[in-house]
């Protein structure tokens, strides 16, 4: 059984660890292939984009075919994708690869939780359910870990060799492990399938495209506005089919409802801190990408460890209302207090993470448990592709909430800074003088570049570049905390009135 889980561990750390691995390698790999700002942004977005839209049709397709052998195909064009990333000569062939490699962990993440549900005996499935969603929860970080050691020592490519390494490996061990499918699932539902991925396509790229168009871009309000119109006809078609992709009367039941709305509060925190904390660490603390990385690791901690003891209480004392909307508020208080207290030393930032991640790792296992608890056997690909789906929305929010109020408090509050530089560096080179001003307003990655580019005749210029565009750049970064956190609270109260007690209700 231990063998089972750990295996699928290896596969969904892999695909979770891809999700914000580039992240860091970002700089390095534009400077090598001469990427723009619009094309390293789908560098990170096509992955997620492409794995979002597809979780249900693959969850699906595993509880026909086999979720062992979806898995292994998967794991096969996920490696395949990664290896041919390290000869790619053009940011578009990179993004090919990034969009192939979306499609492989489409068909690992689902099968990894359902092999898991179906494969555990029951009495174990609790711990086994928390033992994964600590792995998933963690993942991310350790994608920053070691893409920042790596990183340290050598070339981007290096990345991409160590997720093509790592998928064989773990393709093999896959080949050790059984399988388990519907034995009597009924016609494939390709309407569902093309609707739901329309659906979560448009939804999550009008998401993550937001902070960067502005909400109110023609081709982000069709994206959203038609995605949210493709999932309300998911849902009519899905009410009136009898083999559908996705019963969604399922989310009548308030415990597999619960834990969806909880995941995805849970991700929208995580992923929208993590956009934050990132840049602040290395931007205003200084840090490096490896130690940015280690800076968060109170997030591993907490979530590992607080998953396990929240899952127990939730099943032992059928607590699940407690647990779930206690552990949101408590992530809530958290995000909260990075909005509300000035960060100045690390010691500070790192208590307050540490009280968000004891939230959220309370939290997380019981959500899931609750999710694929009250999931028929025959579709555990299908739930375990919920939970994963809520996931990859509430990650998509948390990012696009972040940035887009970080970018427009940053070009609301730095004009004084640009035009203080316009106006100095004019006075020797009025091209020069415009292209500084540009990078000031772009972001404060282009004032730091700004700055360092300054002869050293002109230090007193760019210490008050630093210290102009860091003041413009925390007070809507600690706005953005303040937003997530308040909606991690509103959620909690729901939770608290919406969620059962038990994980398995009767009809309470």
């Amino acid at each position: 059984m231990w063998w089972l889980v750990l295996v699928a561990c290896l596969a969904v750390s892999l695909v979770v660890a891809a999700m914000a691995a580039l992240n860091t390698a970002l700089p390095d790999i534009a400077l090598s292939t001469g990427a723009t700002t619009g094309q390293m942004t789908w560098i990170i977005d096509g992955y997620t984009l492409v794995l979002a839209a597809l979780l249900l049709p693959a969850g699906a397709i595993g509880d026909r075919l086999g979720r062992k052998p979806v898995l292994l195909v998967g794991l096969a064009v996920f490696g395949v994708a990664s290896l041919a990333a390290v000869w790619v000569d053009t940011p578009t062939q990179l993004i090919v690869t990034r969009l192939i490699a979306g499609a492989g962990a489409a068909m690992i993440m689902p099968a990894t939780l359902s092999l898991i549900s179906a494969g555990v005996p029951r009495e174990k499935r609790a711990i086994a359910i928390s033992v994964w969603a600590g792995v998933a929860g963690a993942g991310a970080i350790l994608g920053f870990f070691v893409t920042g050691v790596l990183l340290n020592f050598f070339s981007w490519h290096s990345v991409f060799i160590t997720f093509a390494v790592s998928s064989l490996a773990t393709l093999l061990v896959t080949l050790t492990i059984g399988s388990s499918k519907d034995d009597a699932p009924g016609a494939f539902d390709l309407v569902g399938s093309l609707t739901s991925m329309t659906a979560v396509a448009g939804i999550v790229f009008g998401l993550l495209e937001a902070p960067h168009r502005g909400w109110s871009d023609p081709l982000i309000l069709v994206c959203l506005i038609g995605g949210v119109a493709m999932g309300a006809s998911f849902v009519i078609i899905e009410l009136r089919r009898v083999s559908p992709l996705l019963d969604v009367r399922l989310f009548r039941n308030r415990a597999f409802a619960s834990g969806s709305l909880s995941v995805a509060l849970q991700f929208l925190a995580s992923f929208g801190v993590f956009y934050l904390l990132l840049l602040q660490l290395q931007l205003v603390f200084g840090y490096s990408p490896l130690k940015s990385a280690v800076a968060l690791f109170p997030m591993v901690v907490g979530v590992g460890v607080f998953a396990m003891l929240g899952n127990w209480v939730a099943v032992r004392f059928d607590s699940l209302r407690i647990v779930l909307s206690g552990g949101i508020a408590i992530a809530g208080i958290g995000v909260l207090s990075i909005g509300l207290v000035d960060a100045d030393t690390y010691w500070k930032l790192g208590i307050m993470l540490g009280v968000v991640a004891i939230g959220i790792g309370l939290a997380t296992a019981p959500s899931t448990t609750a999710i694929m608890s009250n999931t028929p056997l025959e579709n555990q690909g299908v739930g375990s592709a919920v939970n994963d789906t809520a996931r990859e929305l509430g990650a998509a929010i948390g990012i696009a909430l972040a940035g887009s109020m970080l970018a427009a408090g940053y070009e609301e509050r730095i004009g004084a800074t640009a035009d203080l530089a316009h106006q100095q560096i004019s006075a020797i080179s009025p091209d020069a003088g415009q292209q500084a001003a540009d990078g000031i307003r772009g972001s404060l990655v282009g004032a730091m570049k700004v700055a360092e580019q300054l002869p050293a005749n002109a230090a007193p210029l760019a210490q008050r570049i630093v210290d102009g565009a860091q003041a413009a750049f925390l007070p809507p970064l600690q706005s953005a905390c303040l937003v997530l956190g308040s909606i991690l609270l509103v959620g909690a109260v729901g939770l608290g009135w919406f969620a059962p007690r038990a994980v398995m209700p009767s009809d309470e």
